[in-house]
C-alpha cells in the first residue's frame, strides 16, 4: 500500500475530531484540502472511509482497518525511535570479534570487562581462529575487529593499531634453558624439543621463517593447533614452545613459566594488530571498542617495559 504518510494524519485527524471542518482547523489547512486528501486514499484503496453519525464523521469497516493500521504505524515508528535512540546512546547493538587463541585470557580480563561493565547493553560474539581465519572473517564481514599476531598483508585490510610483542620461548622453571639470562640463541633452542602451532598458523610460519633465515632446523616433537595443550606443554621441563609472552600471561605471572628472548630480529620486530576491513561503516559501539582495544594494546608496551 502506497499511501503517503501525510493522508494518512489527515484521515486520523478527521476520525479523532470528528468532521473535516475540525480537522481542518486542527492541521491549519482548507477544509477542501483535507477532504482531498481523504478522497485520494478511498481512491488508492476502492472503498468509502467515512461515514456520518450524530456525533459527526465515523469510519467505515475499511476506516477501522486503516485506523487500526495507522495506530500500528504510529507504535512501530515511537519503538524504533527509542531503539535508535538508545543505540546512539550506545544502550544496545551488537559486535562480533574474531581474534587469536593467545590474545582471550588479557582481552576477557581487561578491555572486554571495561567495555561490558560500561556498554552492558551491547552484546560481544567473541571467536577465536587462525592468521587465516581472523583475515577472512574481516574481509567476509563476518567480524567487525579482528586481532592478529604476525602481520599478513591483506588489500582489503586496514590496520587500526599495532604494537611490537616479540616472540619469546617459554618453559618450565626447571627447564635447562631456563637458567640462561641473556637472549638465547635459535641454534640453542634447535637443541631442545618444541611444542609448536601446526604448520599454517601465524606464528608457526614466523618461527619457521625465523629457523630457515639462520639455517637452522627445529626440533618439534609435539604440534597443535590448542594454546592449552601448547601452555601444558611447556610445563614440561624437557619440552619448551615459542609465544609472544601474552599469550601466558598468567602462568608467567604465577611462576609456572618463565619467558626468555631470543637472538632473532624477526622475533623481536614481530607484532599484534587490530584490524578491520577497508570501507566498513563502523558503527558507533565499535569505534568505542576500537579505542579500548587500542588503550589496552598500548599497555602491553607499557607491562613488558616494566619487566612483567
Amino acid at each position: 500500500m502506497d499511501i503517503p504518510h501525510q493522508r494518512l494524519v489527515y484521515f486520523q485527524v478527521t476520525i479523532e475530531a470528528g468532521s473535516v471542518r475540525q480537522a481542518a482547523a486542527r492541521l491549519d489547512i482548507a477544509p477542501s484540502a483535507v477532504s482531498r486528501q481523504l478522497s485520494l486514499i478511498e481512491e488508492a484503496l476502492g472503498a468509502p472511509l467515512l461515514e456520518r453519525s450524530r456525533q459527526g464523521v465515523v469510519p467505515t469497516s475499511v476506516g477501522e482497518m486503516l485506523l487500526d493500521y495507522c495506530r500500528k504505524r504510529a507504535a512501530l515508528d515511537d519503538n524504533f525511535s527509542e531503539a535508535l535512540d538508545a543505540y546512539q546512546r550506545l544502550e544496545t547493538g551488537h559486535l562480533s570479534l574474531t581474534v587469536g587463541e593467545g590474545f582471550v585470557g588479557d582481552l576477557l580480563d581487561t578491555p572486554l570487562r571495561t567495555f561490558t561493565e560500561r556498554y552492558s547493553g551491547v552484546r560481544l560474539d567473541v571467536d577465536t581462529g587462525s592468521t587465516s581465519d581472523i583475515i577472512e572473517a574481516v574481509v567476509e564481514d563476518e567480524a567487525h575487529i579482528g586481532l592478529m599476531y604476525h602481520e599478513r598483508l591483506h588489500p582489503q585490510l586496514r590496520f587500526w593499531h599495532s604494537s611490537r610483542q616479540p616472540l619469546v620461548a617459554l618453559m618450565s622453571p626447571a627447564h635447562p634453558l631456563a637458567a640462561i639470562e641473556n637472549e638465547l640463541s635459535l641454534a640453542a633452542l634447535s637443541e631442545h624439543s618444541m611444542a609448536l602451532w601446526r604448520t599454517g598458523h601465524g606464528v608457526r610460519q614466523l618461527v619457521d621463517e625465523g629457523f630457515r633465515e639462520a639455517g637452522l632446523g627445529q626440533h618439534v616433537t609435539m604440534q597443535t593447533n590448542s594454546l592449552s595443550v601448547l601452555l601444558h606443554a611447556a610445563r614440561s621441563e624437557l619440552t619448551l614452545t615459542l609465544l609472544p609472552a601474552f599469550a601466558a600471561a598468567r602462568e608467567l605471572e604465577d611462576g609456572a613459566l618463565v619467558a626468555r628472548a631470543v637472538d632473532c630480529e624477526r622475533f623481536r620486530q614481530a607484532h599484534a594488530h587490530i584490524i578491520t576491513r577497508v570501507g566498513r561503516r563502523m558503527p558507533k559501539a565499535g569505534l568505542q571498542l576500537l579505542r579500548h582495544l587500542e588503550r589496552w594494546m598500548r599497555a602491553f608496551n607499557s607491562r613488558r617495559g616494566t619487566g612483567h
